[in-house]
C-alpha cells in the first residue's frame, strides 16, 4: 500500500478512528473486500458505488496520479469511503466521483449504524487532503449521504444545485402496477402484455461468466436500434464496451446486476441490463432488434422482468434512471430530482467562482426550459412567415 496519509490514535480501551488517503492506481483493486462489505452496510448505496462498477471505470478511464481514495476506519473496520479523482476545471482544482458521467448517481459510502459520526470523520478527512478547492458530486439522489450528512458535516460552504430528473416506480408486481393506471392507458398496456405473452419469448438471465459475450451482444443490438438516429457516442466506443463488460460480470457475481436476454425461435432479439443497489433496481441499458418493435412494446417487455427483479431483491424502488422520455411517462412514475453537491474549501476565490458558475449555469438551463415552449412557437411562426408582418 502507498497511503498519502494515515492518522490513527486513541487511548488504550477507546475506539480508534483512522484515516487513509490513497493515490496509487492499484488502491481500488486492493480494497475490494472492504469496499464491498461497506457497500452492504450503507442504506443509500446505489449500483454506481459498487466496487465492480468504480474499479472497472478506473481501469478503463482513470489517469495515473489522479485518484484520491479516502478511507475512514473505526477499530480497523471501514466505516466511510469516497472514491474521487482530481481534475482541472475552470481554473479550479476539483474532486469528482470515480465513475464520471456514466454513473446515474454519485455518492459516498458510510456505515448506516454509524452514519453521522462516520460522515463527520469523512468530511474532516476530505478537508485534510491537499491540492483541491471544490468537491463536485454531480448526481446525488434525494437522501444521499453526500447531500445530507456529508453536507451538514462540512465546515465550509456547501451548495445543493438541482440536477437531472429521474423517474421511479414502486417495486411491485406488473399486474398490480397496470391495475392502477388510468382506464385508457390500462387497456392499452394490458393489450401489450398479452401480446408479449402470445409472442412466447424465451427469457433468461446470463451468468457472470457469460457477461463479456452478453454485453457485446447487447451493445450490438443497442447500436442497431439507434441506427440512423443520434446515439450516445460513448455507447459505441470500445472503451465503454470494455468497462461495461468487466463491470457487469463482477456485479452479477456480487448480486449487483442482472442481464436478461430475450430469444425468439433461438435468435437473440433483445437484451436488458439492470443494476441493483441497496434499495433500488435501475434499468441501465438495453438493446432490441428493430424488427421486434413491430411485434412487441419494448418498454413493457423491459418492465416485465425489471419490476419482478426489484421485488425479489427486496428493493422499494424500480428506477428508470435519468431522463423523462415520453415512453416512460405512460406508467405514471414518480419524479425524483437529483442534486449536485458542491463542497467548497474556505479561503479559495477560485472555489467561490466555480460554485457561482455552476449555480448560474443551472439557473440559465431552468430558465430556458421554462421559456422553451414559447420560443419553439415563435420559431414555428417565423418559419411559416419568414418575411414578418
Amino acid at each position: 500500500m502507498n497511503p498519502l496519509s494515515t492518522v490513527d490514535s486513541a487511548p488504550s480501551g477507546v475506539s480508534a478512528w483512522s484515516v487513509e488517503v490513497r493515490r496509487d492506481d492499484a488502491a481500488l483493486a486492493e480494497i475490494r473486500a472492504e469496499w464491498t462489505d461497506l457497500f452492504g452496510r450503507c442504506a443509500t448505496a446505489t449500483p454506481f458505488q459498487a466496487h465492480a462498477w468504480i474499479a472497472s471505470w478506473w481501469r478503463t478511464y482513470g489517469r495515473p496520479g489522479r485518484l484520491r481514495l479516502i478511507l475512514v476506519r473505526l477499530d480497523g473496520r471501514l466505516v466511510a469511503a469516497a472514491a474521487l479523482l482530481r481534475q482541472r476545471r475552470w481554473l479550479c482544482s476539483v474532486l469528482t466521483p470515480v465513475g464520471g458521467d456514466l454513473s446515474d448517481f454519485a455518492d459516498v459510502l458510510v456505515d448506516e449504524t454509524l452514519a453521522e459520526p462516520a460522515a463527520r470523520a469523512l468530511a474532516d478527512a476530505l478537508a485534510q487532503v491537499p491540492g483541491w478547492q471544490v468537491v463536485d458530486l454531480p448526481e446525488t439522489r434525494p437522501g444521499s449521504v453526500a447531500g445530507v450528512l456529508l453536507a451538514e458535516a462540512w465546515r465550509g460552504r456547501h451548495h445543493l444545485v438541482p440536477a437531472s430528473l429521474c423517474l421511479e416506480l414502486p417495486a411491485r408486481d406488473l399486474d398490480d402496477l397496470v391495475a392502477e393506471l388510468p382506464g385508457h392507458t390500462r387497456k392499452t398496456v394490458r393489450r401489450r402484455v398479452n401480446q408479449l405473452r402470445r409472442l412466447g419469448l424465451d427469457v433468461r438471465a446470463v451468468t457472470a461468466d457469460e457477461a463479456g459475450r452478453a454485453v457485446g451482444d447487447l451493445l450490438a443490438l443497442h447500436a442497431r436500434q439507434w441506427q440512423g438516429r443520434q446515439v450516445n457516442p460513448e455507447h459505441i466506443r470500445a472503451e465503454f464496451a470494455r468497462h461495461l463488460g468487466a463491470a457487469t460480470g463482477d456485479m452479477i457475481a456480487d448480486g449487483q446486476a442482472e442481464l436478461f436476454e430475450y430469444r425468439l425461435d433461438g435468435q437473440l432479439v433483445a437484451s436488458s441490463l439492470a443494476v441493483v443497489g441497496r434499495d433500488l433496481v435501475g434499468g441501465y441499458l438495453y438493446g432490441a432488434d428493430p424488427d421486434l418493435r413491430d411485434r412487441a412494446d419494448i418498454t413493457t417487455l423491459l418492465l416485465s422482468d425489471t419490476l419482478p427483479l426489484a421485488v425479489r431483491r427486496g428493493c422499494a424502488t424500480m428506477s428508470m434512471l435519468r431522463g423523462a422520455e415520453p415512453y416512460k411517462l405512460r406508467w405514471r412514475p414518480v419524479e425524483s430530482v437529483n442534486q449536485r453537491v458542491l463542497l467548497v474549501r474556505g479561503g479559495s476565490p477560485q472555489a467561490r467562482l466555480y460554485a457561482a458558475g455552476v449555480r448560474a449555469r443551472r439557473a440559465a438551463v431552468l430558465l430556458a426550459k421554462r421559456h422553451l415552449p414559447g420560443l419553439r412557437a415563435l420559431r414555428d411562426r417565423l418559419r411559416r412567415h419568414p418575411g414578418g408582418g
